[in-house]
């Protein structure tokens, strides 16, 4: 498969209920009119950004059944996620870990520290 700038991020595969969130551009100026360099920017609780790619969800544990007659080829089910390729994340920095990939910068969240999702639905 040729890997372009559009399909790069298909080959990852997020785990379990974490989320890939690309950070969104940080507004540099405040409310007041000041401008702040980025690693203050950097150093607030919540952040923002799009929801790039999403785990299966959290895996429900099959019942431990010995019964030999039964095939081995049980699949693992989940529960699937609220979060959706596409939705504005809002989430706390502390539960994320920061990763750079292809020289891009981005965050893989579990969905326990996303705070609030923001989504465009056609009704």
């Amino acid at each position: 498969m040729l890997l372009t700038p559009d399909n790069k991020l298909k080959k990852l595969i997020v785990i379990g209920d974490r989320v890939l969130i690309r950070p969104s551009q940080h507004n540099e100026k405040t409310a007041s009119g000041l401008y702040l360099p980025l690693g203050v920017q950097e150093k607030e609780k919540v952040q923002q950004g799009y929801v790039i790619r999403t785990g299966p969800g959290y895996a429900i544990p099959v019942p431990m059944e010995d019964e030999v007659w039964k095939g081995e080829d049980e699949q693992v089910k989940y529960v699937p996620l609220q979060a959706k390729e596409g939705d504005l994340a809002i989430f706390l920095l502390s539960g994320a870990t920061e990763v750079m990939y292809e020289g891009e910068r981005y965050y893989i969240v579990p969905q326990s520290a996303i705070l609030m999702l923001e989504r465009e639905e056609e009704f």
